[in-house]
């Protein structure tokens, strides 16, 4: 008889211990409302709370990753394109966090979506393409902006992929390959100033030196007859015929 009378403070106090003892690990913070109002973020360790008067809410402390769903976004120049992205955030004041939004996570999430469509809205296709940096941090700065309030501290955002319509891959594909052939004529007609100028200047050179005119020579029939042919043209300088022509 004595031991079931005595069971009965030791299950009240059981569940007493269980309602009013919490542990909170490093990475998190509980908000606490007594009889409705906040009283303040505790943690982490071990956290007293009075059963059935005070509230405990937990808040994680890590940096969330979340990733934005594709996006149709009309460019400034009338491209339709799908675009996701990331974005990387925490909770820097749990008391804001709690209060200021029903679900931070899904404020957060859908805030990011707007923003990423309004934002890209903005800008013409070349400069998505070419100033992605530029990009990603006017997102982080307008979110991190609106999502002070919450409490919550966006610390980078990322555009992660582009799709592109067909049409237009096909159109930037033939714009790629017009600018290669552009590039390559450039070079070719470089080069052929090039060997133009180093022409004339030989020319100026055997010009003054005659000798020089008669050693290329001999050098260019070496260089035919060590060629494989049967026949062999041999040209015969003019200088050569003129004892040969009548004089006028």
């Amino acid at each position: 008889m004595s031991w079931s009378i005595l069971g009965v403070p030791l299950f009240l106090c059981a569940i007493f211990l269980y309602l009013s003892v919490k542990v909170l690990n490093e990475y998190e913070r509980g908000v606490i409302f007594r009889l409705g109002r906040i009283s303040d973020a505790k943690g982490p360790g071990l956290i007293i709370l009075i059963p059935w008067i005070d509230q405990m809410v937990r808040v994680d402390l890590r940096t969330v990753t979340l990733n934005v769903p594709p996006q149709d976004v009309i460019s400034r120049d009338n491209v339709t394109i799908k675009v996701n992205a990331v974005v990387y955030f925490r909770v820097v004041e749990p008391s804001r966090a709690v209060i200021e939004v029903e679900n931070y996570l899904m404020a957060t999430s859908e805030l990011a979506q707007t923003t990423l469509r309004s934002v890209l809205g903005q800008v013409e296709l070349d400069e998505l393409l070419a100033s992605r940096e530029s990009i990603n941090h006017r997102l982080q700065t307008i979110l991190d902006t609106q999502t002070e309030p919450w409490g919550v501290k966006v610390t980078h955002v990322e555009v992660k992929q582009i799709d592109l319509p067909a049409e237009m891959q096909r159109a930037m594909a033939k714009q790629a390959e017009a600018e290669r052939e552009r590039r390559a004529k450039i070079i070719s007609a470089e080069g052929e100033l090039q060997a133009s100028q180093k022409l004339a200047e030989a020319a100026m050179v055997m010009d003054k030196s005659p000798i020089s005119l008669q050693l290329r020579y001999l050098q260019t029939i070496r260089e035919i007859s060590s060629e494989n042919s049967t026949n062999t043209i041999i040209p015969l300088p003019i200088e050569l015929l003129k004892a040969f022509l009548p004089k006028s």
